[in-house]
């Protein structure tokens, strides 16, 4: 069995819209999807894979039906689209290899008294394991600066809200990690505020960016009347991770013909998440929404490096008695 996880980065080059698929009342009529535990923003895995597929299919002749959910081959044996994604053809289907997760917000950015910065929480650092994160703030009113800003009184304004810089913690030094080393990251970093959790969500989902628009009646190519609608996006240049999953168990991966010579299925997720960068993601594609960068490369990780983890882990539980000593 071949498995492999592979953490990937991306930026959004445009707004992104992945609605929810209803109006609703409140702040827009239009909403985009939510993660339910901390109402924070989000790309859906499913989006992401039919986004990523499409994408891969393109580049195979007579394979685009593939993209789809009706014209699948579902041939696994020629097919590198049906293999690495699945497919369901009448009564014949079959599950992928890869399995894409959802995107999670890594930086967002938002205006300051000192110019645009990327916002994020201690805790989303250390999940995605960048070295030596720092502590987070002792509370909601206090932040921590990446060494790239300034503090006007001890202070930092967010637009309407002023966070506290503690004494001595003035910047602190953020960096990547090895393989995520690229310019946009690295400009993002040295312009990061780093908040509470607490308040993260509710900082990120007053700075989503709102936009009105209104349905064109075909035969005038006027407004159409009663037809104003307002929706939210996730802003350009805000940084987001997901995970690629790997489970590859056939012995060998479909030969092509062509000029497209992809050797297994991290090629064809490759090959879907470059023209990303050209075909979009999520719905407003004609009002210029959607188009997503991958950047850098995906953090790898394989089993052996799971059981390290776990092991080390599991040492430190059992070092510990109960009152905080080693017995």
């Amino acid at each position: 069995m071949n498995w492999q996880r592979r953490r990937y980065l991306l930026m959004t080059l445009d707004p992104v819209h992945i609605g929810t698929g209803g109006y609703r009342l409140g702040r827009v009529d239009n909403a985009i999807v939510r993660e339910p535990g901390t109402n924070l923003p989000k790309i859906p895995g499913t989006s992401l894979s039919g986004a990523v597929r499409s994408a891969a299919a393109m580049r195979l002749p007579n394979k685009r039906g593939c993209a789809g959910q009706g014209g699948h081959c579902a041939n696994f044996d020629t097919c590198p689209i049906c293999y690495t994604f699945g497919s369901v053809k009448g009564d014949k289907s079959g599950a992928g290899r890869v399995s894409l997760s959802d995107a999670r917000l890594l930086l967002f950015p938002v205006a300051s008294w000192d110019g645009p910065v990327w916002l994020t929480t201690a805790e989303t650092l250390k999940d995605l394991k960048f070295p030596e994160p720092p502590d987070p703030p002792a509370d909601e009113q206090k932040a921590l600066l990446s060494n790239g800003l300034r503090t006007v009184n001890d202070g930092f304004g967010l637009g309407w809200l002023m966070l506290e810089v503690p004494s001595g913690q003035e910047s602190v030094t953020i960096a990547a990690p090895t393989s995520w080393q690229s310019d946009e990251l690295s400009r993002a970093l040295a312009r990061t505020v780093i908040v509470h959790e607490s308040i993260f969500a509710h900082l990120v989902n007053s700075s989503l960016e709102v936009r009105t628009s209104v349905a064109i009646e075909p035969d005038t190519g006027a407004a159409k009347d009663g037809a104003l609608f307002t929706y939210e996006a996730i802003p350009r240049a805000t940084f987001l991770s997901f995970d690629v999953t790997v489970d590859d168990y056939r012995p060998s991966f479909p030969k092509q013909n062509g000029r497209v010579k992809w050797q297994s299925v991290t090629d064809v997720v490759e090959e879907g998440l470059g023209l990303a960068e050209y075909m979009g993601i999520g719905g407003m594609g004609t009002r210029g929404f959607g188009r997503i960068r991958r950047l850098a490369k995906p953090v790898e990780q394989t089993p052996s490096d799971q059981s390290t983890e776990s092991s080390t882990e599991t040492s430190s539980v059992e070092g510990d008695n109960g009152d905080g000593h080693s017995g």
